[in-house]
């Protein structure tokens, strides 16, 4: 009710997720079925936010993919700026070192899959990752897999007994735990040394928010294997910045982590160009500087710009074909090369 309180104020809002019964992260799980219920929820979860979209001077939202799932008529007025990365904090640095909770010491030189989530569940591609993980084991004797992540859920639904994904996902996996640490949640400064030690980063994603724990593996050089979702497609080209993969096809991930590990040589491109991707496109020196002009243009009376034109693809909530594998399917073992 700002507006009807301070009606000649300028109201900027941010606009983070606009849900959707289809096409986006509500329908993702092929054995979801999306009924009335399900769809009444929805348009109700969303209904302060549609009061916000209509009341606000202006919007904006951290990517494009975002905007997306916003109602079409609304876009207008809605610019596309993240909230940026501090990339002089977030970097590659030579000599880092980090210290297991069981003393083991890792460095660049070791074998270290990472894996980040602020918890560790389904909408991040957890319990798909852990049977990778399980793969991971069988395939490399000397890989260490760091996870990051409480046992929490910050988005979907917990399981009913109360138990955590990730003890189900060791109830359903054989892996090595003397080589498979789970860090839960850490300092900024020690995750950071965990991504700066990574040879090889797994992000899976539903399509939904834009997780910042990407892009920080990106600006610290690690080589991304990413789910082939809308939010990761956005800024990872597949073989140029980083490498896709099918969301639930653990075996092609595994084979992804191998090829990675088998040729550190022909990676150091790919993570030169990650990290740039992030310095040119999501720097918080950039981000801030569009966010300033934006609010100053609001207040000057001015129309902001970074109005990002989002594609004229099928329109976001309608209900999509039959499920199949997610785009990053099938593509060449030699996308990891940087060929094409």
């Amino acid at each position: 009710y700002l507006k009807d309180v301070f009606p000649t104020a300028r109201l900027l809002g941010y606009f983070e997720f606009y849900y959707r019964a289809y096409g986006s992260d509500v329908d993702f799980e092929p054995d979801r079925k999306v009924n009335l219920d399900d769809r009444a929820r929805i348009r109700t979860k969303n209904a302060a936010q549609f009061i916000s979209l209509e009341a606000a001077d202006w919007g904006v939202t951290p990517t494009i993919w975002q905007k997306s799932q916003l109602p079409r008529e609304f876009h207008g007025k809605v610019s596309v700026i993240h909230e940026g990365i501090d990339t002089d904090i977030v970097k590659p640095a030579a000599g880092v070192e980090v210290t297991l909770p069981n003393g083991v010491k890792l460095t660049k030189s070791d074998e270290v899959v990472t894996y980040v989530a602020r918890n560790l569940e389904p909408y991040r591609g957890f319990p798909i990752f852990m049977r990778v993980v399980e793969e991971i084991c069988r395939r490399r004797p000397n890989a260490h897999v760091l996870i990051v992540g409480a046992d929490g859920v910050s988005y979907g639904r917990a399981l009913p007994d109360g138990q955590s994904y990730r003890e189900k996902a060791l109830s359903e996996v054989e892996i090595d735990p003397a080589r498979v640490h789970f860090l839960g949640r850490q300092p900024y400064e020690q995750y950071l040394r965990v991504l700066q030690v990574s040879s090889v980063h797994v992000h899976l994603t539903y399509p939904f928010v834009l997780s910042w724990s990407m892009l920080e593996a990106m600006a610290s050089e690690c080589l991304i294997v990413g789910s082939a979702t809308p939010p990761v497609e956005e800024v990872i080209r597949d073989g140029e910045n980083g490498l896709l993969v099918d969301f639930y096809d653990h075996m092609a991930i595994a084979d992804r982590v191998d090829e990675v590990l088998d040729h550190d040589d022909r990676m150091a491109d790919i993570k030169a160009r990650a990290r740039r991707t992030i310095v040119r496109g999501y720097s918080l020196e950039k981000c801030l500087r569009d966010q300033i002009r934006m609010v100053e243009s609001l207040t000057e009376g001015r129309r902001p710009g970074n109005v990002a034109v989002v594609p004229a693809t099928r329109k976001p909530g309608s209900k999509p074909a039959p499920k199949g594998k997610t785009r990053g399917a099938g593509r060449s073992r030699a996308a990891a090369t940087g060929r094409r």
